[in-house]
């Protein structure tokens, strides 16, 4: 499974994890019939790895993959997203396995063999309550590698961890990722950032680019880098282009 996301601007995005390929194309085409965007893993770490460069807005998650115990997974995914919700899917109907994924942060459940109508019915539901559908349309969303841009809740996250900027900083990577491994010249980013407000640009994006790579690269795979005499380039880490 990629790392990287061909993410829809605009679209809900759910994550399924079903290690039944039948199971996982219904639910699919399921999710693309509401208008939503789906994303497909059929085991525990690529769930995890999807949810960390896809940014889901909810997950059905199977109760057993071929990995990772689904409660396992759910707990990390919790961890990550504490509002993150949740539907679970089970072979069993034993109380226990109910209640374990509960106490685990799952939000609803689902025993199989399902209705699909039911399953949608249930993930509307949650997507309603966490308020999604109506502020998702109007949401546009970057995502490059690890990192993900919302424009307008203003939200930076890497590797699913929360990254707070400044108002010009989080501009600034914004420009930065519209032209992905584009070297863009100090004079361009003066000219879209600052709108040409200084006429001369100094050491002022040096020293911003300088900030922002502090808090997206720091302790990460760099993604931020100097091309020296040229100016500056983001591209997703590993991507030596």
């Amino acid at each position: 499974m990629p790392a990287v996301c061909g993410v829809r601007h605009g679209a809900v995005r759910v994550l399924i994890v079903d290690d039944e390929p039948e199971l996982t194309e219904l639910l699919s085409w399921a999710v693309e019939e509401a208008g939503w965007q789906p994303f497909l893993a059929g085991d525990g770490r690529s769930a995890l790895t999807l949810a960390r460069s896809c940014a889901p807005h909810a997950v059905v998650l199977d109760g057993m993959l071929p990995d990772l115990d689904g409660v396992n997974v759910l707990r990390r995914l919790r961890y990550e997203y504490a509002g993150l919700p949740v539907l679970m899917l089970t072979a069993r109907d034993a109380l226990e396995h109910r209640l374990d994924g509960l106490s685990a942060g799952a939000d609803d459940y689902v025993t199989k063999p399902f209705s699909l109508e039911e399953v949608m019915l249930r993930l509307r539901g949650l997507l309603r309550r966490a308020g999604t559908e109506e502020t998702v349309a109007d949401e546009p969303v970057r995502v490059l590698g690890d990192l993900v841009l919302a424009e307008r809740t203003r939200q930076v996250q890497r590797a699913g961890e929360p990254v707070s900027l400044t108002a010009k900083e989080f501009d600034l990577l914004r420009f930065l990722m519209s032209h992905p491994r584009q070297v863009l010249s100090k004079a361009q980013i003066l000219d879209h950032v600052w709108n040409n407000s200084f006429e001369s640009e100094g050491n002022l994006v040096e020293v911003y680019v300088y900030g922002l790579r502090g808090k997206i690269d720091k302790g990460r795979a760099p993604m931020i880098h100097t091309v020296r005499g040229a100016g500056y380039v983001i591209r997703a880490a590993g991507d030596g282009a």
